[in-house]
C-alpha cells in the first residue's frame, strides 16, 4: 500500500462525503448522494486495506506517539469506510424514506412530513397534539424504518466479526481507545449520585415549560421542553445570527466567508431539524447548518455548531491528514458543549441580549436540561453496550431493554419503537459523553484563567487558537491532562448537581 496516496483519496473521499451529507440533509439535495460517494473510492475499504491498515495500528502501538495517532486513526478510517460501504445502500434508502415520508394526523388534519414533525411538536402548546404527533411518528419509524435499520444493525455486526474482532464492542474499543465498559461505570455512578436530586431539579422546569410534571410527562413532551418558548421573550429570531457574529468579535474570531464558514439558517421543508456542521475541507470549507425552531433552541444549535465550525476553520494547514480530518471526536464536540452553553451565562446573557439570566426560571431550565441529557445518554450507553455486545439475545428482543434503559434513567415512560433510530454509528453516544466532562474541565481552566466571562477576551480565544491548531492530534484523555494536568473523569460534571 502507497500509505500517502492512500491519505490523499482518504481526504477526498472525506470531502466529498460531507458534502454530500450537507447538500441532503440541508435540504438542498432531494438524494443522499452517499452510495456514489463510497463507489468511487471503494479500494479505501476492501477487506485487505483494512487488514493492512490493522497491522500498521499493532506497529504504530510499538513506536508510539503521532505515529501510533496517525496508524490508529487511519484505521478506525477504514473499519468505519469498509462498514459504510456495506450499508450505504441501506442509509441512502433511509435518507430517502426519511425525506419523504408523511405523519397523517385524524380525518380533519394535514399531513406532516416526518422530518419537519419534531419542529412543529416542539412548537405545539397543546399537550393531546403533541402525543398525536408523536404516536404517527413512532408507528411510521416501526413500520417503515425499523426493518432498514435493523436490517444495517445486523449487517454490521456481522463485518465485525468477518474482519476478526470478537464483537462490534470489542472492535469499536479499539479503533477509538476507548474502555466503554470503565466509561459505563462513571457514568452510571453519575446516575446513581443524581437520583436523589433528579426531581427537585426537572420539575419544575418540566411543569412551567409543557404543563405536565415528571410524574406525568411523556416523551412527547420533551421536545416543547427542551424548545423553552416560555423565554422566547429573551430569545428573538432577529437576534440569533446577530448574538452569535457580536459573540465571536467579542473573543476576535472571525465569521466572514474568509475564515471557510458558511452559515446556513434558511428553513426549507426537506431540511433535517438536527443542526449540523459539515468540515468539507478542513480548515478551508465548512458549513454550519442550523433549522430555526425559534427561540432559547436556535441560539444553543447555533452555538453548538459555532464550536465545530471554529475549531476546524483553525486547524493548522499543514498538519497531518489524520489529526486535520480523522481522530477522536469527543474533542470537536468539547469546544461545540463549550459554546453552547454560554447560553447559560449570566454575563452573556447580559452582555449579548440584555437579559438578567441569574438565578430565576431561566438558569433552572438550563440546569433540568443539562441533567436530563447527561442522564438520557448514560443510559444509551448502556444500552447501546448490550445492543452491540449481546451474543446469545436476539437483536429484536433488544428494545424493550432499550425502553427500560431510557425510562429508569429519566423517569418517563419512554417508548421502544425508536429502539433502533435513537443509535448513532460507533458509539457516537460514548463521544458526547466523554466530551461533557472535557468541556466542564476546559472551562474550568478558562475561568480560572480568565474569570467568569471569559467570552469576552480575546486572550482566551488565543488559548483556544492554539488548542484548535492541533486538530484532533490528541484524544480526549490526553488534551484533558494537557489542559488540566488531569485525567478525564466523568465524575467532574457531578459538582453543577450538588
Amino acid at each position: 500500500m502507497d500509505i500517502d496516496a492512500y491519505r490523499l483519496q482518504a481526504e477526498t473521499f472525506i470531502g466529498d462525503l460531507n458534502l454530500a451529507y450537507y447538500r441532503h440533509f440541508a435540504g438542498l439535495d432531494r438524494e443522499y448522494a452517499v452510495e456514489a460517494v463510497y463507489d468511487r473510492h471503494a479500494t479505501l475499504f476492501t477487506p485487505d486495506a483494512v487488514e493492512e491498515l490493522r497491522t500498521r495500528a499493532a506497529n504504530g502501538e510499538m513506536a508510539g506517539g503521532d505515529a501510533q495517532r496517525r496508524s490508529r486513526a487511519l484505521m478506525a478510517f477504514a473499519v468505519e469506510g469498509h462498514l459504510g460501504i456495506q450499508t450505504r445502500a441501506i442509509d441512502a434508502q433511509l435518507a430517502r424514506l426519511e425525506a419523504s415520508l408523511t405523519l397523517p394526523l385524524g380525518s380533519t388534519s394535514t399531513p406532516i412530513g416526518f422530518r419537519e414533525s419534531a419542529a412543529i411538536q416542539a412548537n405545539e402548546p397543546d399537550p393531546s397534539r403533541r402525543a398525536e404527533i408523536e404516536a404517527a411518528r413512532l408507528a411510521v419509524t416501526a413500520s417503515e424504518l425499523n426493518p432498514l435499520a435493523l436490517q444495517a444493525l445486523e449487517s454490521t455486526h456481522a463485518v465485525a466479526k468477518v474482519l476478526g474482532w470478537s464483537s462490534y464492542v470489542a472492535m469499536c474499543e479499539e479503533c477509538q481507545a476507548i474502555d466503554l465498559g470503565g466509561l459505563q461505570r462513571q457514568t452510571e455512578e453519575f446516575v446513581a449520585a443524581t437520583d436523589e436530586r433528579y426531581y427537585e431539579v426537572v420539575d419544575q422546569p418540566l411543569r412551567r415549560a409543557t404543563g405536565v410534571g415528571l410524574d406525568d410527562i411523556g416523551r412527547c413532551d420533551l421536545p416543547r421542553f427542551f424548545r423553552g418558548a416560555e423565554f422566547d421573550v429573551h430569545f428573538p429570531s432577529q437576534g440569533l445570527v446577530t448574538s452569535f457574529a457580536t459573540t465571536m468579535e467579542a473573543l476576535g474570531l472571525d465569521t466572514s466567508s474568509a475564515c471557510g464558514i458558511t452559515i446556513d439558517v434558511t428553513s426549507r421543508p426537506a431540511k433535517s431539524p438536527r443542526a449540523f456542521c459539515a468540515p468539507v475541507r478542513v480548515p478551508g470549507e465548512i458549513y454550519l447548518v442550523v433549522s430555526p425552531l425559534g427561540g432559547r433552541d436556535d441560539y444553543c444549535a447555533l452555538l453548538h455548531e459555532a464550536g465545530h465550525a471554529q475549531h476546524y476553520a483553525h486547524v493548522e494547514p499543514t498538519l497531518a491528514f489524520e489529526f486535520r480530518c480523522l481522530g477522536d471526536n469527543s474533542v470537536t464536540e468539547a469546544f461545540a458543549f463549550l459554546f453552547d452553553r454560554l447560553i447559560e451565562e449570566p454575563g452573556w446573557l447580559s452582555q449579548h441580549l440584555g437579559v438578567d439570566g441569574r438565578g430565576g426560571a431561566l438558569a433552572a431550565h438550563a440546569r433540568a436540561e443539562r441533567l436530563i441529557y447527561l442522564r438520557r445518554y448514560s443510559a444509551k450507553l448502556a444500552y447501546e453496550l448490550k445492543l452491540h455486545g449481546s451474543q446469545t439475545t436476539p437483536l429484536s428482543d433488544l428494545s424493550d431493554e432499550y425502553a427500560q434503559q431510557l425510562t429508569r434513567a429519566l423517569r418517563i415512560d419512554w417508548p421502544s419503537e425508536s429502539w433502533l433510530t435513537d443509535v448513532d454509528p460507533c458509539f457516537y453516544a460514548a463521544n458526547y459523553l466523554r466530551a461533557w466532562a472535557l468541556e466542564t474541565q476546559l472551562r474550568s481552566m478558562l475561568i480560572e484563567q480568565f474569570g467568569e466571562r471569559w467570552y469576552s477576551e480575546p486572550d482566551a480565544a488565543e488559548v483556544l487558537r492554539e488548542l484548535w491548531r492541533d486538530g484532533q492530534r490528541l484524544n480526549a484523555q490526553e488534551l484533558c491532562q494537557q489542559i488540566c494536568g488531569a485525567p478525564l473523569d466523568f465524575a467532574a460534571v457531578l459538582g453543577e448537581f450538588g
